[in-house]
C-alpha cells in the first residue's frame, strides 16, 4: 500500500512559527526530508524514529536537484512511509511545492499541504518594518530574484515602481545590484527606504536599513550574506521605531538545552518567552529498568521504611508507573516521610497529591544526605534514584549511622540528535550558551559532540556538581545561584544584560 506526502512549511526560523498542524504531522512522520532553511528548532522537533534525508539548497548551491527531490518523495511514498516535506516558509510561495507535487500527481501518490508562515511578512515584523501602513501603502508585492532558468528574474521595473506599493524581493540577494539599479532606472526616488534583513527571526538576525541608491555599498561593507531578504518602501524608515525582537531581555541570544526531552519543556519556554532561539539537544535520556525486582521487594515491603527519597523528577515518574503496574496506589504510602533533592522534583511529588517532609537548603546530594541523616535516626530510608547515582547522598547517610537501601529505578542513557548541527553552530561561533542541569547532562553534550575544544562553551549550570564536571572539560562556567530552572534563567538575563 502506497504511502503519504504532506509539503508542510517550516516558516521563516523561529520554531514557535511552525503551525500547529505542522508540528503534528511531523511528530507521526517516518520519513522527513528537508531544506537548508528550515530552522533548527524545528528539525529538533523530528521524533527519533523518523529517518532524516537532507536535500539543503542554497543560493548556487544545489547539492540535490530538484527532479532527484521528486523521485525520493515519490519513491518513500510508494515504500508505504507517511513522508513529510519539510520546506522553509511556505511551499507554494516560491517554494517549488507545486513542482514536487506534479510526480505524486502522475503516480496518484496522495499528499497534503500545510500552509507555512512565509520570509515575506514575518521576517519584517522581527525587524519592526510593517509591509503595510495606511499613511505609506496599502499595498504588497512579493517578488522572486531568480528564476528556475536564470540566476536573475526577468522583472518589469517600472510597473513595479507605478504601484507605490512595498516591494519584498525573495531570494535577491545575489541580484541585489541588479535590483536596485533597475529600480532606480524605472523611475524610484534614489532616497527611497530599503532594507535588507539577514537571518530573520532568528537569535543572530541582522537588519541594515539604507536607501535604494546605498543599500548595496551598505549590505557589502555589513558582509551581508543568505539566506536574506530586500524589503523596498517608505515602511523601512518605520524600523528605528518598531524595532523589538532584540530588545527582549535574551533577545539576540541562542543557547543549547541539554535536559532529556521529557524535562526540557519548562526551561525552553522560559528561555523562548524571554527572546532566545533554542536549540533542544536532549544528551541524556531515562530507561526505567525492567523487571526490576529489587524495586518490587521494596514497595512489597514498605512498612521497613521511615522515609523516602526521590532525586529527580524522572525518578518520581518512574516510581509511580512502577506502582501502578503492580496495582498500588498512594495508600501504600502512609506513613512514610518523603524528601526530596530540589523544588523541581517535590513539584512532581504534589502533582501526585504529595507534599514533601524535607528538602534541603542546597539542591544537591550531598546536602540532601546530610540533612536526611539528621532527622531520620533510627530509623531505615528507601532511596530511589538511577542506577549510577552521587555517591556524596549515601557517604552523608553512613556518616550519619543511617540505614537505607540504595534502589536503582533508571538507566541514564547518553543520546543526542542533531548532533552535527549543533557543532557546526559551535564550530563558526553561533552558539552562545549551552544549558547544562546534572552533571549527566554534561558528560552526554561532550560525548556526544566528540573532540572539540570545548573551551569555547559558555556553560550555564545548575550547580556546583554540574559547574564542576564543565570545568573537566575546561568549559567557561557561570552556576546558578539556587539549583532551580528559575534561578538558570535569572542567571542567562544578569548575563545578557552586562553585554
Amino acid at each position: 500500500m502506497n504511502g503519504k506526502v504532506i509539503l508542510v512549511g517550516a516558516g521563516p526560523g523561529d520554531v514557535e512559527l511552525l503551525t500547529l498542524k505542522g508540528k503534528a504531522l511531523l511528530q507521526q512522520a517516518d520519513v522527513v526530508v528537508y531544506d537548508k532553511l528550515v530552522g533548527q528548532g524545528v528539525l529538533a522537533l523530528i521524533p527519533p524514529t523518523a529517518r532524516r534525508i537532507n536535500v539543503g539548497k542554497r543560493a548556487n548551491n544545489h547539492p540535490v536537484p530538484q527532479h532527484q527531490i521528486n523521485q525520493i518523495l515519490l519513491d518513500e511514498a510508494l515504500a508505504g512511509n507517511l513522508v513529510v516535506r519539510l520546506k522553509g516558509g511556505d511551499p507554494f510561495l516560491f517554494g517549488r511545492g507545486g513542482e514536487e507535487l506534479e510526480l505524486l500527481v502522475k503516480h496518484g501518490i496522495s499528499f497534503e499541504i500545510v500552509p507555512g508562515v512565509t520570509s515575506a511578512l514575518s521576517v519584517p515584523a522581527y525587524a519592526g518594518i510593517p509591509v503595510t501602513h495606511r499613511d505609506f501603502t496599502s499595498s504588497l508585492h512579493i517578488i522572486t530574484g531568480h528564476t528556475k532558468s536564470a540566476p536573475e528574474a526577468e522583472i518589469d521595473y517600472p510597473s513595479l515602481v507605478k504601484l507605490n506599493g512595498t516591494l519584498v524581493f525573495l531570494m535577491g540577494v545575489s541580484a541585489m545590484e541588479s535590483i536596485c539599479n533597475g529600480l532606480l532606472a524605472g523611475g524610484m526616488p534614489p532616497d527611497m527606504p530599503a532594507a535588507v534583513l539577514e537571518r530573520g527571526t532568528t537569535a543572530h538576525q541582522r537588519r541594515i536599513v539604507s536607501t535604494v541608491q546605498n543599500l548595496v555599498c551598505d549590505a557589502q561593507a555589513a558582509n551581508v550574506q543568505t539566506p536574506a531578504i530586500i524589503v523596498v518602501g517608505r515602511v523601512c524608515a518605520l524600523a528605528e521605531q518598531f524595532h523589538w525582537a532584540e530588545d527582549r531581555p535574551l533577545g539576540g541570544v541562542r543557547i543549547v538545552v541539554t535536559r532529556p526531552r521529557e524535562l526540557s519543556s519548562k526551561l525552553t519556554q522560559k528561555l523562548r518567552t524571554l527572546g532566545s532561539e533554542v536549540v533542544e539537544l536532549p544528551s541524556i535520556q531515562t530507561a526505567a529498568i525492567e523487571n526490576n525486582t529489587v524495586l518490587h521487594s521494596a514497595l512489597n515491603n514498605l512498612s521497613r521504611y521511615g522515609w523516602i527519597t526521590f532525586t529527580s523528577p524522572s525518578g518520581v515518574r518512574i516510581f509511580f508507573e512502577e506502582l501502578r503496574k503492580m496495582r498500588q496506589d498512594i495508600r501504600s504510602l502512609a506513613g512514610l516521610k518523603i524528601a526530596a533533592i530540589g523544588s523541581a522534583t517535590a513539584h512532581e511529588l504534589e502533582a501526585r497529591g504529595l507534599f514533601v517532609d524535607l528538602i534541603p537548603n542546597t539542591y544537591n546530594a550531598g546536602h540532601l544526605g546530610a540533612e536526611l541523616g539528621a532527622v531520620a535516626k533510627g530509623m531505615r530510608v528507601l532511596i530511589t534514584r538511577a542506577r549510577v547515582g552521587s555517591h556524596e547522598l549515601t557517604a552523608a547517610l553512613d556518616a550519619a549511622g543511617v540505614p537505607y537501601d540504595d534502589v536503582p529505578l533508571y538507566e541514564t542513557l547518553y543520546t543526542c540528535e542533531n548532533t552535527d548541527m549543533v557543532r557546526t553552530q559551535m564550530e563558526n561561533g553561533e552558539m552562545d550558551y549551552v544549558a547544562f542541569t546534572s552533571a549527566s547532562t554534561v558528560r552526554g553534550f561532550v560525548g556526544a559532540i566528540g573532540d572539540f575544544d570545548f573551551s569555547q562553551v559558555n556553560a550555564i549550570c545548575i550547580g556546583e556538581q554540574t559547574a564542576s564536571e564543565a570545568l573537566k572539560h575546561h568549559m567557561k562556567t557561570a552556576t546558578a545561584q539556587a539549583a532551580t530552572i528559575d534561578s538558570m534563567v535569572d542567571l542567562l538575563v544578569n548575563l545578557r544584560r552586562q553585554k
